[in-house]
């Protein structure tokens, strides 16, 4: 008699087939099945069966960049050490771990994104949904810096740190699409200077201390 465990096993079963099936495809091609009526086929599902795990090849392609965002961050939180880094640490940990995992699939995004290098400020479709994910981890950083003062709370300016954070991730991923250093040690030295020129603005500078100055003196008159 089958059960719902049963029932939900068999969903998490097909749904890997056809992530699987689709990156095998787009390696196979060098693009994207040419319908869901033939990709069915090949699985050996019937076309409404796939409907049940996805809409469009754009939802796959969206699921797999989350994929490899949610194994990232199962990676890096699974350090009992992680807990303890200070929000520059964590987010250097999280891009070198994701880096880790882009390596798996790095055939499968050099089939569909490596013709689209040069194209910096249009972000495709698939990926909005890994940036809004990613976006909710990086708030989460930004707020345990602000709380330690490793990052400065600024009017405005703080709204736009999650942005900022993105920026430094899709930069990494386009950079490291056109690495061919030996073990994209270039990629490494990037993700470390990035961050590192990213935390100190975040953090609290020179001209930040001397507003906090001359606030003080004006207020002591």
């Amino acid at each position: 008699m089958e059960t719902k465990a049963t029932r939900k096993t068999t969903k998490k079963d097909y749904r890997k087939l056809i992530l699987e099936g689709f990156k095998h495809e787009v390696l196979e091609h060098g693009t994207v099945p040419k319908s869901i009526f033939k990709f069915s086929k090949n699985l050996k599902m019937k076309e409404e069966e796939f409907y049940t795990y996805f809409t469009s090849f754009e939802a796959i392609k969206s699921a797999i960049w989350l994929e490899i965002f949610e194994e990232t961050i199962q990676q890096v939180e699974g350090q009992e050490v992680f807990k303890e880094y200070s929000a520059r640490e964590k987010f250097l940990s999280f891009l070198f771990t994701w880096i880790e995992e882009l390596k798996k699939n790095r055939s499968y995004l050099l089939s569909l994104y490596a013709d689209k290098k040069s194209n910096v400020t249009q972000l495709p479709a698939e990926v909005k949904a890994f940036k809004e994910r990613f976006k909710d981890f990086a708030n989460e950083i930004i707020l345990e810096g602000k709380e330690t003062q490793e990052i400065a709370d600024r009017p405005i300016l703080s709204d736009r740190y999650d942005e900022a954070l993105w920026i430094q991730v899709w930069f990494v991923f386009r950079y490291w699409m056109d690495d061919q250093s030996p073990r994209f040690e270039k990629t490494d030295a990037a993700i470390e200077k990035s961050v590192n020129l990213g935390f100190d603005l975040m953090g609290k500078s020179a001209l930040d201390s001397f507003l906090d100055f001359a606030k003080f003196i004006y207020q002591s008159k």
